[in-house]
C-alpha cells in the first residue's frame, strides 16, 4: 500500500528542536558563556534533567513488571482502562456501535449489487481500487501481498485519517479503516434523553411500525417505500423522523441513501411494535 515516508526524529520540519543543536549540544548552551545567571539556568536544567531520567526510569520500572507478568502492575494497568472505558466509550457506545453496523450494512449492499470489486471501490476515499491493488494513502510505504488468502475489512470509529493493517505480514490480513460518516445524529452526547424524549412520543401508529421494521436489514428510500406500501415523500418523511429519534443511520450511498437501524431501533423492534396512536 502505497504512502508517504515517516519522518526523521528531529522535528516535523526536519530541523533540530528549539533550544537544541543538530548534534544534541544545545542542552549546555548558556550554562558556560559567563552571563549572570548562567550557572543558575545551568542548574535548573540539571535538576530538569533529573527529574526526566526518573520519570523515564520509574515507566520503564512499569513496564517491566508487565514484561515479567507480575499481576500487580497487569491489575493496576486493568483498572485504569476500566476506569477509561466507563467514562469516555460506555456513555457513547450505542452511537458508536450504529456507525460501525451503517457501515457493513452499506458494504454488504454494494457486494450484493456489484460483487467484490463494488465492495472495493465503495471503501472511504483514502482507499482507490485498481484491479487487481487495493491503494491506500499510509503512514509509511509498503505492499501488503495476499498471496491467495482473505482480506478481512474491518470499520472502525476510532480509525481516523489512513487504514491501518498489522504490522506482521505473517498474521491474517486485516485491513481496518474509517467507518463511513452520517447524516448529524441530535441523539449523540450527553442531551440524548432530553433529544430522545419529544421524538419518541411522535412514533406511533402501524404505519410508523411497519417502515422500521422495513429497514431491519437496510434499505434505500424507494424500497423503503416499496416495502411499507407508502410513497416515496412519506417514506422519506418517516425516515427522518426515526433518524431524528435515534432509532436509524442513514449514509450515502452512490445516488442513493441508506437506511439502516441503530441498536435502540433494533431494540424497540425486539420489545414490540409502538403503541397505537389515540385520537
Amino acid at each position: 500500500m502505497p504512502g508517504t515516508r515517516g519522518i526523521d526524529g528531529r522535528g516535523p520540519d526536519g530541523r533540530a528542536p528549539s533550544g537544541t543543536a543538530a548534534d544534541g549540544s544545545g542542552a549546555d548552551a548558556g550554562a558556560s558563556d559567563g552571563r549572570p545567571g548562567a550557572g543558575s539556568a545551568g542548574r535548573s536544567g540539571e535538576r530538569a534533567g533529573a527529574r526526566a531520567v526518573f520519570r523515564a526510569a520509574e515507566r520503564a520500572g512499569r513496564l517491566a513488571g508487565l514484561a515479567d507478568g507480575r499481576t500487580e502492575p497487569l491489575a493496576r494497568l486493568v483498572s485504569v482502562l476500566r476506569s477509561y472505558h466507563r467514562a469516555a466509550i460506555e456513555p457513547y457506545w450505542a452511537h458508536i456501535q450504529a456507525r460501525v453496523e451503517a457501515d457493513r450494512a452499506m458494504r454488504g449492499r454494494a457486494l450484493l449489487d456489484g460483487g467484490a470489486a463494488e465492495l472495493l471501490g465503495s471503501l472511504p476515499p483514502v482507499m482507490r481500487w485498481r484491479a487487481p491493488v487495493l491503494e491506500s494513502e499510509y503512514p509509511v510505504d509498503r505492499d501488503l501481498r495476499l498471496d491467495g488468502r482473505g482480506l478481512l475489512l474491518q470499520p472502525s470509529f476510532f480509525c481516523r485519517g489512513t487504514p491501518v493493517v498489522y504490522r506482521d505480514p505473517s498474521l491474517p490480513p486485516v485491513l481496518v479503516y474509517p467507518a463511513a460518516a452520517h447524516t448529524p445524529d441530535p441523539a449523540f452526547g450527553e442531551a440524548q434523553g432530553a433529544a430522545l424524549a419529544p421524538s419518541l412520543g411522535r412514533l406511533v401508529g402501524h404505519t410508523r411500525s411497519a417502515v422500521l421494521q422495513a429497514i431491519r436489514y437496510g434499505c434505500t428510500t424507494s424500497e423503503l417505500a416499496r416495502r411499507a406500501g407508502v410513497s416515496l415523500a412519506s417514506a422519506s418523511q418517516h425516515a427522518a423522523v426515526l433518524r431524528e429519534a435515534g432509532l436509524i443511520l442513514t449514509l450515502r450511498h452512490g445516488n442513493a441513501v441508506l437506511h439502516t437501524l441503530t441498536p435502540l431501533g433494533a431494540a424497540l423492534l425486539r420489545g414490540g411494535a409502538p403503541a397505537e396512536a389515540t385520537g
